[in-house]
């Protein structure tokens, strides 16, 4: 269920991990409301790392993005899924080992700061291949990596993502040209980005947080990825997935909070309560009736509270295991 917070959530957590495209910025340009509400975090004491599936890019470089765009940002508070793979192969290979790269600058950092040697061929016989998203990549590349897998290289890669949002629309993500390798070798890889644990746990220890919030628009990676990690997770309307989505999510990808944008860490969050067979938040109740969401809202209250109380009455509704018919639920909010 959704979760309350009577404090605001800047000063009820003491570390947000935030996700980068949808929630910071969109491609080039700033989300509205970003840069005021995550200075105003910091200076309510919340400690800021981004973290991000985007593996093409070094910290660094994502760091001086985020401080053009009027968030101060230092490398050190950037986690990549560049890192996350790196840490993931070291996990197993032994220091020197090859690893075929394919991917970007950041890639190639992370890997050889991990302290193994980066090949490009298949015919250098790496034990490894890794690979995460880079606008460059293209069927050299993808077939190099196919070689090594069918010469049984370990596979692991950045992300799953299947699509990218930016300035212009969604783009093909990771996931997509992953895909491609899959295809040709029938592997599965092993996948280090959200929604899997191991970035958020990474963040959160390099900060050395006691109480984490992860922040993210995406319900598949962010909100999955802060399931998986065993930490809240703030929902923001500003990107991929919308408030209907996170009404229709699965139990893994649930957030704990949902807000339109960043601002939404600087208000009290209150959780719906049952209430004479509906879940009631704010003036706005919902319940479901033979299979169908019903919904009442007199509109005095947050926008949002109508959709938090149809996220309790249909989480509430499904995991007693009934069936909700996706068709009455509307879409709840603008997105961001």
């Amino acid at each position: 269920m959704l979760q309350s917070c009577e404090s605001t959530l800047a000063t009820a957590f003491d570390v947000a991990l935030v996700d980068l495209d949808g929630v910071a910025y969109r491609g080039p340009e700033p989300i509205p409301f970003a840069a005021e509400s995550l200075g105003d975090a910091r200076a309510a004491g919340m400690g800021l790392v981004f973290v991000t599936n985007n593996a093409s890019r070094e910290p660094e470089t994502v760091a001086e993005h985020l401080t053009t765009l009027g968030i101060p940002t230092g490398p050190d508070e950037v986690m990549t899924a560049a890192q996350a793979a790196a840490a993931v192969l070291a996990g197993r290979l032994q220091p020197g080992a090859r690893v075929l790269v394919v991917g970007g600058a950041g890639l190639v950092t992370a890997v050889r700061g991990a302290g193994f040697e980066v090949v490009s061929s298949a015919d250098d016989e790496p034990v490894a291949v890794v690979q995460g998203f880079a606008p460059e990549v293209g069927w050299t590349q993808l077939a190099e990596a196919a070689y090594a897998v069918q010469r049984g290289a370990w596979y692991v890669v950045s992300n799953l993502d299947r699509t990218l949002p930016n300035e212009r629309g969604i783009a093909p993500g990771n996931g997509s040209l992953v895909g491609v390798v899959r295809a040709a070798t029938g592997v599965e890889p092993v996948s280090a980005g959200k929604p899997e644990p191991t970035m958020f746990t990474l963040a959160a220890q390099r900060r050395g947080a006691a109480r984490p919030l992860v922040v993210g628009d995406r319900l598949d990676t962010d909100l999955g990825g802060a399931r998986a990690a065993g930490m809240p997770g703030l929902h923001v309307l500003t990107g991929v997935s919308s408030a209907r989505d996170a009404v229709l999510a699965v139990p893994g990808e649930r957030p704990a909070f949902l807000g339109a944008d960043l601002r939404s860490l600087h208000v009290s969050h209150a959780a719906p309560v049952p209430e004479d067979g509906w879940w009631a938040c704010g003036g706005a109740a919902a319940t479901v009736r033979d299979g169908r969401l019903e919904l009442r809202d007199d509109a005095t209250g947050d926008p949002l509270d109508v959709a938090r109380a149809a996220c309790a009455a249909v989480w509430s509704a499904q995991d007693d295991g009934r069936a909700v018919d996706p068709a009455t639920v509307p879409e709840l909010a603008p997105m961001g």
